[in-house]
């Protein structure tokens, strides 16, 4: 451990334990805010907006960081400052000591986002890191659902060690990181005479925001982002909500509620993992107008899924709904990751990466609170709206596939604006 390791070793096994480890909170979350904390569905929605809200006004600062002093420091910042909040929750008694967590945990993350997918396409370049993208989902899932099986192992303790689990598990994998990781590619940009360490921050910000400008693809692919956040903030808060207070949980084999999210959440990851492996084989990741089409395609299916959830009665009915959005959405992470990252430049790819999630916390924040208030109406017409929310998203990409056939040239520069005009 006092080696460093490869660039997509580490990055692998970044991955394998950030799903272990955060798997072992997620699938009794629910189960422990609502029957320990005892909160509603506006107060679930809530939670998610205090996060979404830590991530909204620190995502892009935080890129910005990570492109000016080094993407090693940020992201095991990152990873430390979650396992504390993890600890928060896990200790908490009240609705404001667990909104605190999730505030914790928005400022941790953002330090983490962007700044690992940028790390390593510098480490081993582009191509090499679109197939890392999937390969890294892959290892993920798997290693996701060995920590469903250690948490609902660890919940017939307590509710809560599950939650204390994850906090310790984040700490050590920052501490690990810091030790095994590499970074030998990453170049700080150079200061002018006499500008500080605040200036160059900015003047890193102001040139993620002239590419971003400058590239009408880049615009588009932020502007799904933002209805991406909102479809899915909905969906995530009151997906298990609705399966046991609406639909209820059915005595199967013995089955309690534990277990039985147990079961959900390791079937939507065996889903996942199929999916993401359809996509490595079957799916190429370049060129803007292809991807796309093919997260079109994901999006209009993942519509039908969510509404079809909301609004059916059906146990096992909705339960296929469920799985279905679980396979989609984990197809359609590696392929979104690709799309962002096509030929941006190093010295701003933290902070355009760090954009792209801001945007989704942007559509998250807004989205949340109004599906929040209708889910205390009623939560399958909540979860209904979740899913028509990504509508609009189609005509974003039809007009990206119009301009977008330009995959061979750097996102912004002057040849690609021509040829996308021509």
């Amino acid at each position: 451990m006092h080696r460093r390791m490869s660039a997509a070793g580490a990055f692998l096994l970044y991955s394998a334990w950030e799903g272990f480890a955060m798997r072992l909170a997620f699938t009794i979350f629910t189960v422990f805010v609502v029957v320990d904390l005892g909160l509603d569905p506006l107060q679930l929605v809530l939670l998610g907006t205090a996060l979404e809200t830590s991530y909204l006004l620190l995502e892009v600062p935080t890129g910005v960081v990570a492109d000016t002093f080094g993407r090693k420091r940020s992201i095991v910042i990152g990873a430390i400052g979650t396992g504390v909040a993890w600890l928060v929750l896990g200790l908490a008694s009240s609705f404001g000591v667990a909104v605190v967590s999730q505030l914790i945990w928005g400022v941790s993350a953002t330090f983490m986002s962007g700044a690992d997918v940028a790390w390593l396409t510098d480490e081993v370049g582009e191509d090499e890191a679109r197939r890392l993208y999937v390969k890294s989902e892959q290892v993920w899932h798997v290693a996701a659902l060995l920590g469903i099986v250690a948490s609902i192992a660890l919940a017939t303790i307590d509710l809560r060690t599950p939650i204390l689990g994850t906090g310790v598990g984040m700490i050590a994998l920052g501490l690990v990181l810091a030790v095994v990781m590499p970074e030998t590619r990453f170049t700080r940009r150079e200061r002018a005479d006499g500008e500080g360490a605040v200036r160059s921050m900015v003047s890193t910000f102001r040139e993620g925001v002239a590419v971003v400008r400058a590239h009408h693809v880049l615009l588009l692919i932020i502007a799904v982002a933002v209805l991406h956040g909102a479809s899915t903030e909905g969906f995530d808060r009151l997906s298990d909500y609705h399966l046991l207070r609406d639909i209820g949980l059915p005595e199967i084999a013995g089955l309690d509620r534990i277990a039985w999210f147990g079961v959900l959440d390791g079937v939507a990851l065996i889903a996942g993992l199929i999916a993401v492996t359809a996509v490595k084989r079957w799916v190429h990741l370049e060129g803007h107008a292809h991807v796309a089409k093919v997260l079109a395609v994901i999006d209009i299916a993942l519509v039908v899924a969510v509404v079809v959830f909301g609004l059916t009665g059906a146990f096992w009915v909705a339960v296929s709904a469920f799985w279905i959005v679980g396979g989609l959405r984990s197809a359609r992470e590696p392929i979104y990751t690709a799309w962002i990252n096509q030929g941006l430049d190093a010295r701003t790819r933290a902070t355009i990466n760090s954009m792209g999630t801001q945007a989704d916390a942007v559509g998250q924040a807004a989205g949340g609170p109004v599906l929040g208030f209708a889910g205390n109406r009623s939560v399958p017409l909540a979860l209904a709206l979740s899913g028509l929310l990504r509508l609009p998203a189609l005509l974003l990409y039809a007009r990206a596939v119009r301009r977008g056939t330009v995959g061979t040239l750097p996102p912004g520069s002057i040849e690609e604006e021509l040829e996308i005009e021509e």
